[in-house]
């Protein structure tokens, strides 16, 4: 098989896949504006149901990005009795100061699927979901660090008001990102029984 890429290119792309990990922990450092419409214009290369490119994002820094964090220390509640059980007591503390400071990440984008009656709801979820991919890589291409959440949620409707979504947009997930302050270990991939060939 020819590629158009170097094999050089090829290296580092799977080196890229590897070494991404989520971030939790971040310098308050600001991120410059075109560095942010970067990651963001590398999210929307990603494919689409229909192509309908249905993702909306709502950027969030400055005294936005701080109102947001007050309101996000909420999901704690729900999310805790899961965590405590799941998780070593060090890790656990960490857990919960990530979730009430959001590790300092200077930014944070909500994303969101845009409602289309011609498209099934989870193709379009699914949709978002693959540009999110896409801006978690763009960030460490950058040299940042990211963390994507599921738990705006436990607050949808708080988020839905604060961000200003109409209702055509569904709610799915928040990335926080900003300059790595940490190096966590990446936890281990499991592939017993993920993959099974036919044919």
């Amino acid at each position: 098989m020819n590629s158009s890429f170097t094999p050089e290119f090829v290296q580092d792309f799977y080196r890229l896949l590897e070494v991404r990990r989520s971030i939790r922990k971040f310098k308050a450092d600001p991120i410059p504006r075109e560095v942010l419409e970067r990651v963001l214009a590398a999210a929307m290369q990603a494919p689409s149901g229909k192509n309908f490119q249905n993702w909306k994002f709502f950027v969030l820094t400055g005294t936005k990005r701080d109102a947001y964090v007050e309101m996000s220390k909420k999901t704690w509640t729900s999310i805790q009795p899961i965590l405590e059980k799941q998780l070593k007591p060090s890790l656990y503390k960490f857990t919960e100061r990530f979730f009430y400071t959001l590790g300092d990440a200077p930014v944070v984008v909500v994303c969101y699927s845009r409602k289309n009656p011609q498209e099934h709801p989870m193709t379009s979820i699914g949709s978002v979901y693959m540009a999110v991919e896409n801006l978690n890589l763009a960030c460490f291409a950058e040299g940042l660090g990211c963390c994507t959440m599921g738990a705006p949620l436990e607050i949808a409707d708080e988020v839905n008001k604060f961000v200003g979504a109409t209702e055509d947009l569904e709610l799915l997930c928040a990335v926080v990102l900003g300059v790595p302050d940490h190096e966590p270990p990446k936890a281990p991939r499991q592939l017993e029984g993920r993959v099974e060939w036919l044919g």
